[in-house]
C-alpha cells in the first residue's frame, strides 16, 4: 500500500491517495460566480486521486473574500457545472468544501444584500484584502438569534443538495480556519448563553447540525469533514480545544462519514492527526507540508489513509505523474497567487511540456 495505491472513503473510489487540498485562489466572477478559467485549473489536476475544492459559500452571507465562488444560485450551480465535466473527462473525483465565512469578512468584498453573521457579535482582530481599498479590518459582525440558526443549517443543507446538481461527487465541511463552524466551537468566539453556546456539547451543537443536514441529503458516504484544533487562523481561541474536538469526533464518528481532513500542528495543545486516529483511523487524510517520502510513510505504516498537498499542486498540475515518474517539481509564482486571470493559474506546464 503506497500513496499510488486506491482506496475507498465511504462512496468515494479513488485511484490514488494523493488528494488536491483546498486552496482559494480568486479566480471567481465578482458575483460568486465560478469563472471559465477555473474549468481548466481543476481539469488539468485531475489526476489527483480527488480535488477538495476551494472553500464555496453556501449563501450571500457566507461570502467574504474577494472573488471567491458560491454555489447558493442557479447561475452558480450551471457555471459549475463545466468544471465537473472537464474534471470527470479525466477520470477524477472532486468534493466541494463548504465554506461560511461568519465573521472573517469585509462587506467590501461580499454582495449589497448579504451581512456579517456571526456566534456573538464580536469582531475577529485583523483584516483581509479588498479589490477597492486594498487591505481592511474585518467586519464588526452581528450576533444570530436563536430562531436564525435553522436557517444557517438549511443553507448547508441546500448548498449540498445544489453541488450534488452541479455534479460534484462529495461535500467536505470546512470546519477549521476560524470560519463560523469554527467560530461555534470556540469559546473565544462564541460567548452565547442559549443551546448553541457555553458547555461544549452546546458549542459543538451548530456543527453537529449542519453535518447531519449535508448527510439527509445522499447520506453520510458522500460526506466529510476538515478541522485543525487549535488554529489561532482569523483571530480563533479555544479555552480548551482538546476537550472541544474529542468531543465533537466523538459525535461525528457515529454518523460514518466518508472522512475526515485534518490538518497537522506543529506545535500546539492537541496532537491532532492522533486525535483524529482515535476516532477516523481507517479514513483520515492528513494535510500541511508532506514532502513525499513522509507521507509515502505515512500511508504505508497505516498512520493515514491519504495525503492532500496544497502548494505542490499549484506548480504541479500533473503532480502524480511527476512523482510517480520520479521527476522534479516545478515552483510557483506566489505573486499570482490570487491575481486575477490565467497567469499563475493555468499557465503551469505539464512536466514535458515547458
Amino acid at each position: 500500500m503506497d500513496l499510488f495505491s486506491p482506496l475507498k472513503l465511504g462512496s468515494l473510489e479513488l485511484r490514488n491517495r494523493i488528494i488536491m487540498a483546498p486552496m482559494t485562489r480568486s479566480r471567481a466572477h465578482s458575483n460568486a460566480l465560478p469563472s471559465e478559467v477555473m474549468v481548466e485549473y481543476y481539469r488539468q489536476r485531475a489526476s489527483a486521486g480527488l480535488i477538495i475544492s476551494e472553500g464555496i459559500a453556501p449563501s450571500a452571507d457566507g461570502v467574504g473574500y474577494c472573488r471567491t465562488p458560491g454555489i447558493y444560485t442557479e447561475d452558480q450551480v450551471e457555471a459549475w457545472r463545466p468544471v465537473l465535466d472537464a474534471v470527470h473527462s479525466e477520470g477524477g473525483l472532486m468534493v466541494a468544501q463548504l465554506m461560511h465565512v461568519g465573521r472573517v469578512s469585509s462587506q467590501l468584498n461580499k454582495p449589497d444584500s448579504s451581512e456579517t453573521v456571526a456566534p456573538s457579535a464580536i469582531a475577529a482582530r485583523g483584516d483581509m484584502y479588498t479589490d477597492q481599498q486594498g487591505m481592511v479590518p474585518f467586519d464588526q459582525p452581528r450576533a444570530l438569534l436563536s430562531s436564525e440558526i435553522p436557517a444557517i443549517v438549511e443553507q448547508y443543507r441546500q448548498a449540498t443538495v445544489n453541488a450534488y446538481k452541479a455534479g460534484f461527487d462529495g461535500v467536505e465541511l470546512h470546519c477549521t480556519s476560524g470560519y463560523l463552524p469554527a467560530q461555534f466551537l470556540s469559546t473565544g468566539s462564541n460567548q452565547r448563553e442559549d443551546e448553541y453556546g457555553g458547555s461544549v456539547e452546546n458549542r459543538v451543537r451548530f456543527v453537529l447540525e449542519v453535518l447531519q443536514a449535508m448527510i439527509s441529503v445522499s447520506g453520510a458516504e458522500r460526506v466529510g469533514m476538515r478541522i485543525c484544533p487549535d488554529n489561532s487562523f482569523n483571530d480563533l481561541q479555544d479555552d480548551d480545544p482538546a476537550e472541544t474536538f474529542d468531543y465533537l469526533l466523538a459525535q461525528a464518528a457515529t454518523m460514518n462519514l466518508a472522512y475526515l481532513h485534518v490538518i497537522r500542528m506543529r506545535s500546539g495543545r492537541v496532537d491532532n492527526l492522533a486525535l483524529g486516529r482515535r476516532y477516523f483511523s481507517d479514513r483520515l487524510i492528513g494535510n500541511d507540508s508532506y514532502k513525499l517520502e513522509k507521507a509515502q510513510a505515512a500511508v504505508s505504516s497505516g498512520e493515514l489513509a491519504a495525503v492532500s498537498f496544497a502548494r505542490h499542486f499549484i506548480g504541479n498540475p500533473d503532480l502524480v505523474e511527476r512523482w510517480r515518474s520520479g521527476l522534479p517539481l516545478s515552483n510557483f509564482d506566489l505573486e499570482t497567487l490570487y491575481t486575477p486571470g490565467a497567469e499563475g493559474y493555468t499557465s503551469y506546464p505539464a512536466a514535458g511540456s515547458d
